[in-house]
């Protein structure tokens, strides 16, 4: 993967402050974190740059395959970041009580089931899990390919995933659901007009805002939604 100039990684990190998927992104996984997670420290793995990293506990460490990356993190977040794949960890056996991964798995980088086994290792007896993942491959698009996403998921195939790894999938679910069928269009209909990473205008924005963090409230009491652009899952080690 190639990294970015510096300027593009302040560009990316005050989109990821202020835009609206990433506000309810956040919000979920770290919803599912307040429902799960015990005590012990923490592993944001494939922590980009840091936008989430900051808003964890203090015992927690992140980790980007790109050294760029990983020092622009640590200074934006405060926290340790560590430089290496999640194909394998380079942390011990039991390190951690939750591991927490947003779109990592999809990357062409990243082997799937390697990469799974390797958070089953570093997690403690009973550790979490918690991943958001793209869903359905019919939503494939010019998105995808400039983000190096060659993998899309159901609900069903990602507990199938955490399950063929070791974990006890607990808990499934898309998001994205209010706003699904406008994301429906753009992927089909649009999917050359731009990539999605991009701040709307403020009323657009402040709408959407509204729309992903309602979701992210029905989430956080463990209700599942039924569809959506994003599925979220939970697993446990046993």
């Amino acid at each position: 993967m190639t990294a970015m100039e510096p300027d593009e990684y302040d560009k990316m990190h005050a989109v990821e402050e202020r835009m609206w998927w990433y506000r309810g992104l956040h919000a979920n996984l770290l919803g599912q974190l307040a429902r799960h997670k015990g005590s012990g420290a923490l592993l944001d793995a494939g922590c980009g740059t840091g936008g989430l990293l900051k808003k964890l506990g203090d015992r927690t460490v992140g980790l980007d395959y790109s050294a760029v990356a990983a020092r622009y993190a640590q200074t934006k977040s405060g926290r340790p970041v560590v430089v290496g794949s999640i194909n394998d960890l380079p942390f011990a056996a039991g390190a951690f009580a939750a591991v927490v991964s947003a779109d990592v798995l999809a990357n062409r980088s990243v082997d799937e089931g390697r990469a799974l086994a390797e958070v089953h290792r570093c997690l403690a007896p009973k550790g979490i899990v918690v991943l958001n993942l793209p869903a359905y491959g019919w939503l494939a698009s010019d998105h995808d390919r400039r983000v190096h996403q060659v993998r899309r998921y159901t609900s069903g195939r990602l507990a199938a995933l955490l399950k063929a790894a070791g974990f006890r999938a607990i808990f499934t679910t898309y998001w994205n659901t209010i706003l699904f069928p406008l994301m429906v269009v753009r992927r089909l209909l649009f999917s050359g007009s731009g990539g999605d990473v991009q701040l709307l205008p403020g009323p657009v924005e402040a709408l959407f805002r509204a729309a992903v963090l309602i979701e992210s409230r029905i989430l956080a009491r463990g209700l599942a939604l039924p569809f959506g652009g994003s599925v979220l899952a939970v697993g446990v080690k046993d």
